[in-house]
């Protein structure tokens, strides 16, 4: 006679991992200076992303109501275009365009990310709150609120990522902007401790994209689109909770039937810190190329060597490339490249446009110029191998560098220097270089869209730390309204 186990169904209190976001979501107040005023350059630095992502017809055509011609009361405006959204569909925009480019924020430890993701979950609900209080006679939200929901956004996606690897499992890091944002948007929508738990359920319990579509042989668009589509389920799921849809308290640690044994192979989440703001403070941004972060400084070496070797092209033999652990593991391909979603995502086709162009733009991934010979003649000749040194570096909280070097050998037996670079412009340690480039950046995509008259009055805004904080979110948002 077989014995049938029978599960205990007494409801559990909720995993403790959930109580720590809506705690800090609730309680934390951010006083750090330093990182309010990294995000309003966040800020910034996102929404030049989206705007250039605009200029590219791939990233257009997913815009805009899911019914053509909708138009929703009090909906929240897209940066850049003429659409009036619901929240939901919203967040996707946004948080599509700003990532479409590979040119936003970075976050790396052992899981990457780009925490700016979140901008689409906490501009698109934003706006349309802002909106309806507005028509409700009610005071809406500030930018100086997003300043403060964008620092504990990027704080719970990247403490997350601190210790935890979800890419080793086969996991998207854009499970972590769902996470994130779901905890924000719940904030952001006034539900309790309870609510905001509860939601946080639902975005661990979901189905979570596979990293299919960022590695060899299925790169393609939809690692361009994945984080808006999260940032927009987080929203969804919280105005769900909001109506009183039901969590599910073990989400995480349920036996056989939770997320650390279905999909974390049994393990739990280790912490290396408290939320707080220290994910802000060191952000990495993306200032001087749209790369994959983990090359960045590679193209940097090579727009150094460039000068010297531009002419001597036929006379390289070899180009050693040396690197950290994680570059290997996620960028380094041999083999055709078949989009531009598979290039930007490659070390040696990056480090080759270096090489050949003196430069890298989003440009350089599309078809009319990957079809050079040059290229993959180049791409030929390079030899990737680890420093160990530069991996350690790599994974020390007080350093978090992504050293990369390169050196070239020629026919003749000569070669040129090694040219090493450690910490890439949008480094925490190079924020007084790196912060006039990320300006420009943002001066610039703002007159790719807007009139002069106009991009100097967002501009100014956006410089201006006391007027920005005080600006109500639909009057910023408006500004960019095409």
């Amino acid at each position: 006679m077989s014995t049938i186990n029978v599960e205990d169904n007494i409801r559990p209190v909720p995993d403790q991992e959930l109580i720590n976001i809506a705690d800090y979501v609730r309680d934390y107040h951010v006083t750090s200076n330093e990182a309010l005023d990294t995000a309003r350059h966040c800020l910034m630095d996102s929404i030049a992303c989206a705007l250039m992502a605009l200029q590219h017809p791939e990233a257009a055509k997913h815009l805009g109501p899911l019914i053509p011609g909708t138009i929703v009361p009090n909906g929240a405006r897209v940066p850049g275009t003429s659409f009036q959204l619901d929240p939901v569909k919203a967040a996707w925009d946004i948080g599509a365009l700003v990532r479409w480019l590979d040119f936003n924020d970075t976050w790396l430890a052992a899981e990457w990310g780009h925490p700016s993701d979140n901008l689409g979950a906490i501009l698109g609900l934003g706006d349309y709150l802002s909106r309806k209080a507005v028509a409700e006679g009610k005071t809406p939200l500030t930018m100086g609120d997003i300043l403060h929901y964008m620092v504990k956004a990027h704080e719970i996606q990247g403490v997350l990522a601190l210790d935890n690897s979800f890419n080793r499992v086969g996991l998207d890091h854009v499970l972590l902007v769902k996470v994130a944002s779901a905890a924000i948007a719940a904030e952001m929508l006034g539900l309790d401790k309870e609510q905001i738990i509860d939601t946080l359920s639902h975005a661990w319990v979901d189905g979570q994209s596979l990293r299919t579509y960022r590695h060899s042989p299925n790169t393609g668009s939809r690692k361009s689109w994945a984080a808006g589509d999260a940032s927009s389920r987080a929203v969804r799921l919280a105005m769900m909770v909001e109506k009183g849809e039901m969590g599910l308290p073990s989400v995480l640690s349920a036996p056989a039937w939770g997320f650390y044994d279905v999909l974390f192979k049994g393990k739990k989440f280790s912490f290396q810190r408290p939320y707080g703001s220290y994910v802000m403070e060191q952000i990495l941004f993306k200032i001087s190329f749209p790369a994959e972060f983990h090359a960045q400084t590679a193209v940097e070496c090579a727009l150094i060597l460039h000068p010297e070797i531009k002419n001597q092209l036929a006379d390289i033999s070899k180009i050693q490339l040396t690197t950290q652990e994680s570059a290997i593991r996620i960028i380094s391909k041999e083999g055709p490249l078949y989009n531009p979603a598979d290039r930007d995502h490659c070390l040696q086709y990056m480090v080759a446009i270096g090489l050949l162009y003196g430069e890298l733009t989003a440009e350089h991934y599309e078809d009319n110029i990957a079809h050079d010979p040059k290229i993959d003649q180049l791409r030929s000749l390079m030899q990737v191998e680890e420093d160990k040194r530069y991996t350690e570096a790599y994974h020390d909280p007080d350093k978090r560098s992504i050293a990369n070097a390169i050196q070239i050998f020629f026919k003749d037996g000569s070669s040129t220097q090694k040219i090493e670079i450690e910490y890439p412009i949008g480094h925490r340690r190079r924020r007084s270089e790196g912060i006039p480039v990320l300006e420009k950046k943002y001066h610039q995509a703002l007159l790719s869209r807007f009139p002069k008259r106009k991009t100097q009055q967002i501009y100014d805004l956006c410089l201006d730390e006391d007027k920005l904080t005080q600006t109500p979110v639909n009057e910023f948002m408006d500004l960019f309204l095409i």
